[in-house]
């Protein structure tokens, strides 16, 4: 799976501890950057990223900022997208199951990287649930965004 990866200075660690361990796991990553942990507009980094899982260039995300919401607030405006911040594994399982989500968000001074591993391995190796009541769920949330978001070009 080819896995978009963004964050601002405060995630720079923790992402490329994520990268390694995705590439360990075959996965692709493709890196938006920041690459140091000088101080940045994370908006410069997640929007493209976020683009690419959009666009189908990547088929999911994983995210890490200061507190995660940042990259949550900047990956929803983009239609398709559907992040969730998580800080802990069983958010990452609901977020997987419950709403089908493409995009992990993290909080890089919220966990530390052992949980943050352990949320990443769940998030990455859970699927959405298939029962009606969750595809149907799933199916409104997505019109919501057909309707109010403009397609990505």
């Amino acid at each position: 799976m080819k896995i978009a990866m963004a964050n601002d200075h405060a995630g720079t660690a923790l992402k490329q501890e994520i990268a390694a361990y995705l590439k360990s796991e075959g996965h692709e990553v493709q890196d938006f950057g920041t690459y140091d942990d000088a101080s940045c507009d994370l908006s410069d980094f997640v929007y493209p990223a976020a683009l690419a899982v959009a666009k189908g260039e990547c088929e999911r995300g994983i995210f890490v900022d200061g507190v995660g919401y940042g990259s949550a607030l900047i990956a929803n405006k983009i239609r398709g997208i559907y992040a969730a911040v998580c800080q802990d594994p069983f958010c990452a399982k609901l977020a997987r199951e419950h709403t089908d989500s493409n995009v992990l968000c993290l909080g890089g001074k919220i966990i530390g990287s052992a949980i943050a591993m352990e949320t990443v391995k769940t998030w990455m190796h859970t699927d959405a649930l298939t029962a009606e009541k969750y595809r149907r769920r799933v199916e409104k949330v997505a019109a919501i965004n057909d309707k109010h978001c403009v397609p990505v070009k």
